[in-house]
């Protein structure tokens, strides 16, 4: 079978195919995994951190080349692949340099004599199935920390990101891992399922969509097995004041481009009170509309394609039929093969689709309210949870606010200012745990009580 290719959004050409993994190697690639663990968490921490220091640097050494391969798999514009290489280079490196804390033991005040304390033990192989949006980043989001902690990881990437994947595995390995610390497989969905019910893997993360998280969620509740879901998200960015409304509306123009639009965490929904927002509408339709989608090999190039055709024509479905229920379609609204131009609707109820719906490309709605507590209103009627932007001079106002969004995380007047250190993830339908920051590393670990007389 050849489910896997790199598949050119920008010109449509399939570049090359990879047959799927036989049954005999993902039986063969889950032994490594499981053998490959014991000797891993035997080793000392010291000495894993010497070798999860090596992959960042691994990450760093082919950090042009791992990029043009994930610019031809997804069509990623180039600057930001050699940034997203960059960012996963530093997430790596972070827990090399956080070690000790990831591993260290936990006194406990205990009632009586003696003493108690955690102590944290990986659990064992684990499944990570990745998606196509951050190839090189979601994987450190995910592999780092419980290789730190003394997991091992067996690693299904996206269909579309063959050549990346396999180029990621080399560089996990070639730092000094054991044989069976990383393994990469092509595998389909139904052997995902077999990976999940082995009894040798102890848990599986999954980063997608909610049909996905869903899926494999019900494989992991039968198997009762350790489950972490990073899924999708419709962030609301919330306006209630600003000094400089320019400075404002370019923040959203970046939060809402970023990844050619195509980021769980991107601004999606621009939810602004009534006295500012006839400007700010009229501001952030014309900053997306001067966008032009191009050649993602160009260094000087904002928006790519999207991922794919097929991720194309569905983003121009759901905005013709958010038109045909009633929405305002302020700028865009059409496409040329998977190049969408950004695209802004307004005027969208709750009667219409597109307001319950994640908008996954350069696609958004701006809505009007009339003050603080409407806006919280509208950002929170969603069953979505993930990231929030608030932007307001009001002090006050922003520790409100935030107090009272319903998302894993705010952001108070900026964007894109994720970290290594700052965890990620979110709540309801948008998932169920935390990737980087210390955070990660607890998700896949057994905190062991050690009680003392």
């Amino acid at each position: 079978m050849t489910d896997y290719a790199v598949v050119n959004p920008a010109t449509g050409e399939t570049l090359a195919t990879y047959d799927t993994f036989t049954d005999a190697q993902i039986a063969d690639a889950v032994t490594r995994a499981a053998a490959g663990a014991k000797a891993w968490a035997a080793t000392a921490p010291a000495e894993r951190a010497d070798v999860i220091r090596r992959i960042a640097e691994g990450h760093r050494e082919r950090r042009e080349e791992l990029a043009a391969v994930m610019v031809r798999e997804m069509g990623k514009p180039i600057a930001a692949a050699l940034g997203e290489v960059d960012f996963a280079a530093d997430i790596v490196e972070f827990y090399a340099d956080n070690m000790d804390k990831v591993t260290a033991d936990q006194p406990l005040d205990i009632i009586g004599d003696g003493t108690a304390r955690i102590r944290r033990v990986p659990l064992g192989a684990l499944f990570g199935i990745m998606p196509w949006n951050f190839p090189a980043y979601q994987v450190a989001r995910f592999a780092a920390p419980n290789l730190a902690i003394g997991n091992t990881i067996i690693l299904k990437h996206a269909p579309q990101c063959p050549e990346s994947s396999a180029m990621l595995e080399e560089i996990y390995n070639a730092a000094g891992l054991p044989d069976g610390g990383y393994v990469n497989v092509y595998a389909t969905n139904e052997q995902s399922a077999d990976i999940i019910a082995d009894p040798r893997v102890q848990g599986v993360s999954v980063t997608g969509s909610e049909r996905a998280g869903a899926a494999v969620a019900e494989v992991a509740g039968r198997n009762l097995k350790k489950v972490a879901l990073e899924l999708g998200g419709s962030d609301p960015f919330i306006v209630l004041s600003a000094d400089n409304l320019d400075e404002v509306v370019q923040s959203a123009i970046d939060a809402r481009l970023d990844n050619n639009g195509q980021a769980c965490n991107g601004a999606k929904r621009f939810i602004v009170v009534d006295g500012l927002y006839d400007e700010f509408a009229a501001k952030l339709a014309a900053g997306l509309g001067a966008v032009t989608a191009q050649d993602p090999t160009d260094e000087d190039t904002v928006l790519g394609p999207l991922a794919s055709e097929l991720a194309a024509e569905r983003l121009q479905e759901q905005v013709d039929r958010a038109l045909e229920q009633g929405a305002t379609l302020l700028t865009g609204g059409t496409r040329d093969g998977a190049f969408f131009a950004p695209t802004l609707l307004a005027d969208v109820t709750p009667e219409m689709d597109v307001y319950s719906e994640e908008l996954f490309g350069p696609a958004a709605v701006v809505y009007r309210v009339a003050d603080e507590e409407a806006a919280v209103a509208l950002a929170n009627d969603t069953s979505f949870g993930l990231g929030s932007y608030v932007f307001t001079t009001d002090a006050e106002q922003a520790e409100r606010v935030a107090n009272n969004i319903d998302a894993g995380m705010v952001y108070v007047n900026l964007v894109l200012a994720d970290s290594p250190e700052l965890p990620f993830g979110g709540v309801k339908r948008s998932g169920t745990s935390r990737e980087m920051g210390l955070l990660a590393a607890d998700e896949f670990v057994n905190k062991k009580l050690i009680r003392k007389a």
